[in-house]
């Protein structure tokens, strides 16, 4: 065991698991070992490690439901963290939403809809972590999580906690001050609107059955794999440039969703990441047009 991992094992930082398969950890089932996976259980823990990583100088990262992340298939130098169940609670307090950031959003989204609670429709079909949805801006539907955010605690690279109201976050389409600025969201606050929880549940139930018919939720993926153009959809442009079903290895463009790439076994990360710069070169090739990956690669090449 490497030196920095023993001494974080003895330290108040939560569990750690050395040598530890991202596969588990991914909605796509794919990744090689982090060096260690460790999981503080609160605030005070997830700073303390972070705080102990930035001095002893060692690389980490995030996962949270592992949705939009495809890692090597060597695996992770470093510590990968991801958030323990006392940063998964959610508590309403009138109109406003209270949750850890490890807490899925699809949960959230529900236990709003039955509190009577509007604005968090669009989020039942985003299958990560409210962490992770405030970092990216998630949205669907037509909405995003910028239009309701009030606020966020946030430990900082440095493992300072800090605290971000939404004209801090610079929120974009799919980026917030975090993809430039480090840091983890412990947790964080919404502000929704009173609403009438048939109206509620109807619409959620619409979504769900869209996303049923048109995804494919039964296969492991990561979701959309590129971010639609403007005023198009990268969908559309792959399945007219005649790539729908295409494979390489054991990655396949989804026959249901020419933008999910799925597993269907055996896929490596040099598989998805093939069939990623297949699409891309080819709808530049066809359309003059470069698509932007909407997951993220980590880990060592």
């Amino acid at each position: 065991m490497q030196q920095w991992i023993s001494k974080l094992s003895e330290q108040e930082v939560g569990k750690v698991l050395p040598n530890e398969p991202m596969s588990k950890y991914t909605t796509w089932k794919i990744g090689g070992p982090a060096d260690a996976l460790i999981i503080p259980e609160n605030k005070r823990q997830l700073a303390n490690l972070i705080r102990q990583l930035h001095e002893e100088q060692i690389p980490w990262l995030m996962v949270g439901k592992g949705s939009n992340m495809l890692v090597s298939d060597k695996g992770i130098r470093g510590a990968v963290i991801k958030l323990g169940r006392e940063m998964e609670q959610i508590q309403f307090r009138g109109t406003e939403a209270e949750a850890g950031g490890g807490a899925s959003f699809v949960r959230l989204s529900i236990m709003a809809g039955k509190e009577g609670m509007t604005g968090l429709e669009f989020a039942g079909g985003i299958p990560g972590t409210v962490g992770g949805a405030v970092y990216m801006n998630a949205g669907a539907h037509g909405s995003d999580v910028s239009r309701i955010f009030k606020s966020a605690e946030i430990v900082l690279e440095t493992g300072e906690l800090v605290t971000y109201n939404a004209q801090d976050m610079d929120f974009s389409y799919r980026h917030s001050i975090l993809h430039g600025s480090r840091g983890v969201v412990a947790n964080a606050i919404f502000t929704l609107k009173e609403g009438d929880r048939l109206e509620i549940a109807a619409a959620m139930a619409t979504y769900k059955d869209r996303r049923r018919k048109t995804q494919p939720l039964q296969q492991p993926c990561a979701g959309s794999v590129f971010r639609n153009p403007p005023q198009d959809h990268a969908a559309r442009l792959i399945e007219a440039a005649g790539l729908k079903g295409r494979s390489i290895g054991g990655a396949q463009i989804s026959e249901l969703h020419a933008n999910f790439i799925v597993n269907t076994g055996q896929a490596t990360a040099e598989d998805v990441l093939a069939l990623m710069e297949l699409i891309k070169d080819t709808i530049a090739s066809k359309y003059d047009i470069a698509l932007v990956p909407e997951v993220y690669f980590v880990g060592e090449r």
